[in-house]
């Protein structure tokens, strides 16, 4: 019967509102952490997995050998390979393509090549406004290589010092 009496004292007092006003006093008048994203951006690890990239030797030429490792390594099936012999004899690849709507970005496919041909770097604003503006072909994933080898190469480099 007294706790029943108290329930309904505490009720008619609002002794919740008024706990939760004391915890947002208490945090008013603190230093914020909110960025203003775009002009601000956050510090990220240089081992961060964003955007695929496919890299070229510095001779121009692709360093894909079209051994399907990624293909076969990649828990989301998201990996499409098809490969040609050469003139010269050598493989390469004539199709591959990333499904970024199913992409996980585990690392796997980075960790299985041989010849550090697929990468991932640190590119995180893409966006697709259909299903088939996340579908990146081979020429596409060049081009995030080309533009942003330099970068690529100095993550390359801090990740084998963390080794």
């Amino acid at each position: 019967m007294i706790e029943r009496i108290r329930a309904i004292f505490r009720s008619l007092l609002l002794l919740e509102l008024l706990k939760g006003m004391a915890l947002t006093g208490r945090h008013l008048f603190r230093r914020k952490i909110t960025v203003q994203y775009p002009e601000q951006k956050t510090p990220m690890s240089p081992r961060f997995r964003g955007l695929h990239a496919l890299r070229r030797y510095p001779s121009g030429e692709e360093r894909c050998i079209g051994c399907k490792l990624c293909e076969a390594v990649c828990p989301a099936l998201a990996i499409t390979i098809e490969t040609a012999e050469r003139a010269d004899g050598t493989r390469r690849t004539t199709r591959y393509d990333i499904d970024y709507n199913k992409c996980i970005f585990c690392g796997f496919c980075e960790e299985a090549c041989p010849v550090d041909a697929i990468v991932e770097t640190r590119i995180f604003e893409y966006h697709g406004e259909k299903r088939g503006d996340l579908y990146y072909t081979k020429d596409m994933l060049l081009a995030v290589g080309d533009t942003y080898e330099e970068q690529i190469a100095k993550d390359r480099a801090a990740d084998a010092a963390y080794r």
